[in-house]
C-alpha cells in the first residue's frame, strides 16, 4: 500500500511540473499548481499511515497507533492552499481584465 502512495505521489507531482513547464494559459498553470499541491498532501497522509494501526487514543493492548500529526498538518495545508489558488484566481482575473489575454507570452509582448 506504500508503494501505491509513493507511486501517485511521484506521478501526480511530475504531471504537476511538466504542465507548468508546457503550459502558457494562467488558468492551466494554476491548475499544475494544485495538482502539484495535492501530490504533497498525498504524501503527508501517506507518512503518518500504518496498515495495521489503530486510531491514536491510548487504550490497554494497543501497541500501534496512527500518527495524528501529518493529517493535522494536511487540513492546515488544505486551507492554505485554498486561500492561494484564490488569491491567484483573483490575480488571473485582474489580469484578462486588464490585458484580455491569459497567454503569458501575450502578456510580455503587451509589456515591450
Amino acid at each position: 500500500m506504500q508503494l501505491l502512495f509513493q507511486a501517485t505521489v511521484i506521478i501526480l507531482f511530475f504531471l504537476g511540473v511538466y504542465g507548468l513547464l508546457t503550459q502558457k494559459n494562467m488558468i492551466k498553470l494554476s491548475i499544475c499548481l494544485n495538482i502539484m499541491e495535492a501530490s504533497l498532501l498525498i504524501f503527508l497522509v501517506s507518512v503518518g499511515y500504518r496498515g495495521d494501526g489503530s486510531f491514536p487514543i491510548i487504550r490497554p493492548g494497543i501497541q500501534v497507533y496512527v500518527d495524528p500529526l501529518p493529517q493535522a498538518l494536511t487540513l492546515t495545508a488544505i486551507v492554505i492552499g485554498a486561500s492561494l489558488t484564490a488569491v491567484i484566481l483573483a490575480f488571473i482575473i485582474k489580469i484578462y481584465k486588464c490585458h484580455h489575454t491569459l497567454d503569458i507570452n501575450g502578456i510580455r509582448e503587451l509589456k515591450n
